[in-house]
């Protein structure tokens, strides 16, 4: 089993630069895909970017795509989503989750365990 605790969530202005981090524990984490999911209110959880379990394929959604960045660190057992470019409508719950899939997936159902969630505010 794998648990995920995120973190870095704020209150930032708009164009401006947050970066969430995603701590699992687990023995088996390195062997999982990890993704980003984001839900605003009143929203389906949505998929934001996906990382493979060696860390050398990722996957973005077309919305955020140019400005985030997710990455891995294999020895910390951390996930980082670097968000740059910030928007009003970036605002939302983000979580991560661990997928078993090994090809990139974007799909909330390809996800097993999920993150508590952080907030991220965006103002204008």
């Amino acid at each position: 089993q794998v648990q995920l605790v995120e973190s870095g969530g704020g209150l930032v202005q708009a164009g401006g630069s947050l970066r969430l981090s995603c701590a699992a524990s687990g023995r088996t984490f390195r062997r999982y895909g990890m993704g980003w999911f984001r839900q605003a209110p009143g929203k389906e959880r949505e998929f934001v970017a996906a990382i493979s379990w060696i860390g050398t394929s990722t996957y973005y959604a077309d919305s955020v795509k140019g400005r985030f960045t997710i990455s891995r660190d294999g020895a910390k057992n951390t996930v980082y989503l670097q968000m740059n470019s910030l928007k009003p409508e970036d605002t939302a719950v983000y979580y991560c989750a661990t997928t078993p899939q090994v090809r990139l997936v974007a799909g909330v159902a390809e996800y097993e365990y999920w993150g508590q969630g952080t907030q991220v505010t965006v103002s204008s």
